[in-house]
């Protein structure tokens, strides 16, 4: 289960980070489930998120076999392949194939995987071992990178359902005044303004960090 972090402040190869994914103009709507926004620049107050950015970055496997227990290329290759079939698709297409392909993977506890109470998963650790909430919000946010949705569409939010009362996470989609929601917990992409039950705490990319507070 996803926990909301301790913020910190030192992280190495933020600098690489952004000068890989330049931002483009604002597309989200300021009432994100219905609760206002408010920018925040250092990213590095996440080490955890910031962690995935950097070991997805520098991810370095041997060839191998799909079937071994050791994770490999093999794993991403598969992934890739998936991807390169949504080329050319259109974007709402793109968006319910990416959705349904991580909501396959199989729901596992952090401290099932990893022994963590809460643990952020890169892509090939996700495709092996299966994840949690953030873990299938994380793969998501790069396989949309991946097709080339701008970064600054693409948001992680943390946040709490108030049904189950508890931390949940998701990825969102922001452009022409709207934000989709893709969800482990549904099967479809759904605008936010069609969920209720979602109380947002912040959301985040690979360049900025939003508090979100109640209107």
């Amino acid at each position: 289960m996803i926990r909301f972090p301790v913020m910190s402040c030192c992280v190495r190869g933020l600098s690489l980070l952004l000068a890989c994914w330049p931002a483009v103009a604002a597309a989200f709507p300021q009432d994100l489930f219905g609760y206002r926004q408010v920018e925040q620049a250092r990213i590095d107050e996440f080490p955890q998120w910031v962690d995935v950015l950097e070991r997805h970055l520098r991810d370095d496997l041997r060839d191998g076999d799909c079937g071994e227990r050791r994770l490999n290329r093999c794993h991403l290759r598969e992934w890739q392949a998936f991807l390169r079939g949504l080329r050319g698709q259109p974007r709402q297409a793109q968006l319910e194939a990416v959705n349904r392909y991580a909501n396959e993977r199989d729901y596992v506890l952090d401290i099932t995987n990893y022994g963590l109470e809460d643990y952020w998963a890169i892509p090939r650790q996700f495709l092996y071992n299966g994840g949690d909430c953030e873990d299938y919000a994380i793969i998501k946010f790069f396989s949309l990178r991946w097709l080339g949705f701008p970064m600054d569409e693409l948001r992680i939010v943390v946040l709490q359902d108030t049904n189950l009362r508890v931390p949940h996470a998701v990825l969102a989609i922001g452009r022409a005044g709207d934000a989709l929601i893709l969800d482990n917990q549904l099967p479809q992409v759904l605008s936010h303004r069609a969920i209720v039950h979602y109380a947002p705490v912040y959301s985040i990319n690979a360049q900025h960090w939003w508090l979100h507070l109640p209107r």
